[in-house]
C-alpha cells in the first residue's frame, strides 16, 4: 500500500491547482465554483484528475477531489458517508481536523448539506449536524447512519487520484465499510416532520 501522496503522478497543471488549495476553505471555494454533475449521460465516479479536466462533480466526486487536495498538503484523505432511507440519496463529504476538532468539505447544490467548520468533537457529532436538514420535500427526515472515517491511503486502487477509469471500487468499499446506525425503531416512529417553512427554505439551491 502507498501511504504517501503520489506527487510524481500529477502533471504541472494539477500541481499548480493543488498548491493553491492550501486550506479546507479554499478547497470548498473551488468545489463551489465547479458545476454539479447531474449524470445526464449516465452514472460516473470521476477521479480528481477527471474532475479537474471535466470541470464537473457530484458529491462523491467532489469529496474525492477534496480528499486528494487535503492529502497533498499533508492531511489524511478521509471520507464520511451519510446513509439514508431508500427513498433518498446518500451524501459523501471529505473530513478534516483542526487540532482536536472535525470539519467537512461538501459538494452539493442544496443550501444545507454543505461545509462544516472544524468545531465538532467527534465524527458522530459532525455527522449528526446534517441530521435535521436531511429530509425529503414531504418533510420526512431520512438520515439513518454514518460511516467511520474512511481513509483513502489504505485502499487497493493506489492510482485513484489520476485514474481515467470510474472509481466504482472505492464507491463500493465506502458503501460497505463500517457504519453506525443513529436511530432505533422507536426513535424513527417518534420523528417529527420538518416544518413547512423549513421545507421551503430547503428548496434553495445553488445554480
Amino acid at each position: 500500500m502507498g501511504y504517501m501522496f503520489p506527487y510524481q503522478s500529477l502533471n504541472a497543471g494539477e500541481h499548480r491547482l493543488f498548491l493553491r488549495l492550501a486550506s479546507p476553505s479554499r478547497i470548498q471555494d473551488a468545489l463551489n465554483r465547479t458545476p454539479f454533475n447531474y449524470e445526464k449521460e449516465g452514472e460516473t465516479c470521476r477521479s480528481p484528475r477527471r474532475v479537474i479536466r471535466d470541470r464537473v462533480a457530484h458529491c462523491l466526486e467532489g469529496a474525492l477531489f477534496a480528499a486528494a487536495a487535503l492529502w497533498y498538503h499533508g492531511r489524511p484523505p478521509l471520507l464520511l458517508d451519510l446513509k439514508t432511507t431508500t427513498d433518498d440519496d446518500e451524501h459523501v463529504v471529505a473530513l478534516f481536523r483542526r487540532g482536536r476538532y472535525w470539519g467537512a468539505i461538501s459538494k452539493t447544490t442544496h443550501a444545507v448539506l454543505r461545509y462544516r467548520d472544524p468545531v465538532y468533537a467527534s465524527v458522530r457529532e459532525l455527522a449528526m449536524s446534517y441530521f435535521h436538514e436531511y429530509h425529503l420535500p414531504s418533510g420526512k427526515k431520512t438520515m439513518r447512519a454514518f460511516s467511520e472515517a474512511f481513509d483513502l491511503r489504505y485502499i487497493q486502487q493506489q492510482d485513484w487520484i489520476v485514474s481515467e477509469d470510474d472509481l466504482w471500487d472505492i464507491s463500493d468499499a465506502l458503501d460497505h465499510s463500517p457504519h453506525q446506525k443513529i436511530l432505533s425503531r422507536s426513535m424513527i416512529a417518534m420523528l417529527r416532520r420538518v416544518e413547512p417553512i423549513e421545507r421551503k427554505a430547503a428548496k434553495i439551491v445553488q445554480v
